[in-house]
């Protein structure tokens, strides 16, 4: 009896392996939705904060629940009126992907990316100071990191910092910019929050969908 019962949870666990390996029907890749959109997904390479390739990342594409890029699409329809438009950097993430930072942060000696996006805080203390979470929104498809760039000729528009940076400047409330920089960080924050979207406090690139379809839910399919 006792080995028919390891058995049958054995069977469950390679089914629930198995299809958290597939993308669900209800998430779609962000180009198919909105085909001007531009990417630039940084855990697909080696620009980001552990400065190589994070593991679940397969592709440099960009996915997202249905509703999630319904809504970000209503912001690009926006922002494209005024002559802009968005760019995504990470969206769908993968919890291996998280399962990767939390290894990382536990490496002293892997810190080939400090000077350039924490260098000033020590990476075992970035989950305490809410820049890493051990759960991401990123892993219910309803979160994605963007900024804001001419349509033309694809220039950032000067959030006064850097995506991904680990500091005080990356908060919403930074008194650390300039008013130039001020107001465009309010004008993405007021376009995103008029089409559903709640910001994220200590980072100004960070949105999550407010009514999301799944808010205890966490993805690991790969990004591919």
């Amino acid at each position: 009896m006792k080995f028919k019962l390891f058995f049958l949870l054995l069977l469950l666990a390679f089914g629930i392996t198995a299809q958290e390996q597939v993308m669900p029907r209800d998430f779609v890749y962000v180009k198919e939705v909105i085909p001007d959109i531009v990417l630039e997904i940084r855990y697909a390479g080696e620009n980001n904060f552990t400065g190589k390739p994070v593991n679940g990342y397969n592709k440099p594409v960009a996915i997202l629940n249905k509703p999630t890029a319904k809504a970000l699409a209503a912001v690009q329809e926006d922002l494209m009126e005024e002559g802009y438009c968005l760019k995504i950097f990470d969206a769908y993430r993968p919890q291996r992907a998280v399962n990767s930072f939390i290894a990382w942060s536990r490496e002293p000696g892997d810190t080939i990316a400090k000077q350039d996006f924490y260098p000033n805080l020590q990476k075992k203390n970035l989950f305490n100071l809410g820049y890493i979470a051990t759960k991401s929104g990123h892993s219910r498809g309803s979160t994605v990191d963007l900024t804001i760039i001419d349509a033309h000729t694809h220039k950032e528009m000067d959030m006064g910092g850097t995506y991904d940076f680990f500091g005080k400047i990356s908060h919403h409330n930074t008194e650390d910019i300039s008013k130039k920089q001020k107001a465009n960080r309010a004008f993405l924050k007021r376009l995103m929050m008029k089409n559903g979207f709640r910001p994220y406090a200590e980072e100004w690139w960070h949105y999550t969908l407010r009514n999301e379809p799944y808010p205890n839910s966490y993805f690991d399919f790969p990004v591919e």
